[in-house]
């Protein structure tokens, strides 16, 4: 928790980007009825049935210090090594020319330069490992992780409803994201470790 916070409490430099790097899953449903369209003074009404098309995965990519946001939906549309390693080159190209690449995420199985190695040769691998400094949320602390709070954000902006195909997330996904980084407002992180000492002092060690 503690090498989190103080990651958080650097100052912005935009050769090491801080990124911070979450998973979240939408599950695909189609209808069997075609909603009613909403008229003056009533809501547009939607049949309770539906049928199941399966989910896609997306990784949220929140840059607290420059406001803004982006979203990597793997080919797959799947959260495994492989896609885990693309999300890190799509995430390379964003930032080509930083010099590191801060990263903070949570303690995931697939969440370690191994990923690399499963999807791409030796040698662009290890280029790419070069590029990032990964740091870890602690077991049950996800919500020190910023990219959480993009995902709320996300969640009820433009997926809080029945989509039905990869292609039409990808769209809703992409027209969001332009809407939002079109004002960037960088996060201003409050909680430091001087804080997490004296509000979470029970669960220090006992010295």
């Amino acid at each position: 928790m503690e090498d989190v916070l103080e990651v958080y409490q650097r100052p912005a430099d935009l050769r090491r980007p801080l990124v911070c790097l979450d998973e979240f899953a939408k599950q695909l449903l189609s209808e069997t009825r075609t909603p009613l369209p909403a008229r003056p003074g009533n809501l547009a009404k939607y049949d309770s049935e539906y049928v199941r098309e399966g989910s896609v995965t997306g990784f949220m990519l929140a840059m607290p210090h420059l406001g803004k946001r982006d979203v990597f939906i793997a080919p797959s549309g799947r959260r495994t090594s492989v896609d885990f390693a693309l999300c890190l080159e799509y995430l390379a190209g964003i930032f080509s020319d930083a010099e590191k690449i801060i990263v903070v995420m949570d303690n995931l199985n697939t969440h370690n330069e191994a990923s690399l190695y499963k999807a791409f040769a030796p040698e662009k691998a290890r280029a790419l490992c070069e590029r990032f400094e990964f740091h870890f949320t602690p077991t049950h602390g996800s919500w020190l992780n910023m990219a959480e709070i993009e995902i709320g954000l996300l969640v009820r902006g433009c997926l809080d409803r029945r989509i039905e195909s990869t292609q039409r997330v990808r769209t809703e996904v992409k027209a969001y994201l332009t809407r939002k980084n079109a004002n960037p407002t960088p996060i201003k992180w409050q909680f430091t470790n001087q804080d997490a000492r004296i509000k979470l002092h029970s669960v220090y060690p006992a010295i």
